[in-house]
């Protein structure tokens, strides 16, 4: 997924609104990140934990957009989980996510988020329930 795709798909959404950029999206692997701004911050002054889970879950969103078995037409994040280890004030928060199973009906990533200074922020993992042409999300479960 070349740089500017990723740039439409993301267009509007949280990804964008939130200015995450992207190094790289290829099959089993995404890169991204951020440079810390005013509105990535909670009241204490410190990165928002929700903008770090944005970061690693969009990452491994676009990674699973690109790794997608045959047949599959899209993605929906089942469960994830997020430990964080530390902390930014400014400069860049970056991510790489990597896949750790590709199954037909789900796949799991594990994504890694670090500070400029290269300190590990979060750890991340990510189940994503994997969707067919038969199958839609409906808001309340999946239907056929």
């Amino acid at each position: 997924m070349g740089p500017e795709e990723i740039k439409q798909k993301a267009s509007g959404t949280l990804a964008d609104h939130l200015d995450l950029e992207w190094r790289y999206v290829r099959p089993g692997t995404a890169s991204g990140h951020f440079l810390v701004k005013p509105f990535h911050l909670a009241p204490n002054g410190y990165l928002h934990a929700a903008s770090i889970i944005a970061l690693a879950d969009t990452c491994c969103g676009f990674g699973c957009m690109a790794s997608l078995p045959e047949g599959a037409k899209s993605f929906a994040t089942i469960e994830l989980k997020s430990n964080f280890l530390s902390t930014a004030k400014d400069g860049c928060v970056s991510c790489v996510a990597n896949l750790a199973h590709g199954g037909r009906t789900t796949q799991v990533w594990d994504a890694t988020v670090n500070s400029e200074q290269d300190k590990t922020v979060a750890l991340f993992r990510c189940t994503q329930f994997l969707l067919y042409a038969t199958q839609q999300a409906d808001g309340k479960g999946l239907s056929k």
